[in-house]
């Protein structure tokens, strides 16, 4: 027999200052429950990404602590980490609304895990004078996360007109050829920008985490 419980990291958090995450696309409702129960248990902090409204409800009557966040997809039991200001701030970029699910899953995950995030929306490409009037914006982020679909040049742009690090986070959105977000994902790969950090497509849990990475290590 297949065995069905999960073995849990529950060492994460010490060892890299992050909870572990539960994946909620490909697990059942009751695969779910198990490890929330457990991690309920262990007195940690739960985050499960890429939730349905489906399986969230079905969630949300076993615990009723737990919030939703639609926007993001996510579901989150247990009180966050207090906001540390001495973080600082990480500024969630899209080049249009049909990035806002993505940058949703990436400030909820910043945000539970005690760091300032923002979102900043619609400064895509095809309108540069959108971003070109926001830069202000940025002198304050210690870190920048920018998504993108389509050809996914934003962070291209991001990364040559500010030092901070930029984090380019690839978007499935787009016509035919953007076969999904692989030609933002390639693209981005291919930045002249020196120092463009790349994650997997629509992965805003893991841009967050490279974010939180970055900003702690300054720390050491």
């Amino acid at each position: 027999m297949i065995e069905k419980e999960a073995l849990l990291d529950l060492d994460r958090l010490r060892r890299l200052g992050m909870v572990e995450a539960i994946w909620g696309e490909h697990k059942s409702c009751d695969q779910i429950i198990g490890i929330l129960r457990d991690l309920e248990s262990a007195s940690q902090l739960a985050l499960v990404t890429r939730l349905t409204q489906e399986k969230a409800e079905t969630l949300l009557q076993t615990f009723k602590q737990a919030k939703y966040h639609p926007q993001a997809s996510c579901l989150t039991l247990g009180p966050s980490f207090d906001i540390d200001e001495s973080l600082g701030e990480v500024l969630v970029v899209t080049g249009g609304t049909s990035d806002l699910n993505v940058a949703a899953e990436a400030f909820v995950s910043l945000r539970c895990h005690g760091v300032k995030a923002e979102v900043l929306m619609d400064v895509g490409v095809s309108g540069l004078q959108r971003l070109l009037g926001r830069l202000d914006k940025f002198k304050t982020a210690r870190t920048v996360i920018v998504c993108a679909g389509m050809e996914g040049a934003l962070p291209t742009i991001i990364a040559g007109l500010i030092p901070q690090p930029v984090i380019g986070l690839p978007v499935s959105v787009g016509y035919g050829v953007s076969m999904g977000g692989n030609a933002a994902l390639q693209g981005m790969l291919a930045s002249c920008a020196p120092g463009l950090l790349v994650v997997n497509i629509d992965n805003g849990y893991g841009a967050a985490m490279a974010a939180l990475r970055i900003i702690k290590s300054s720390f050491h």
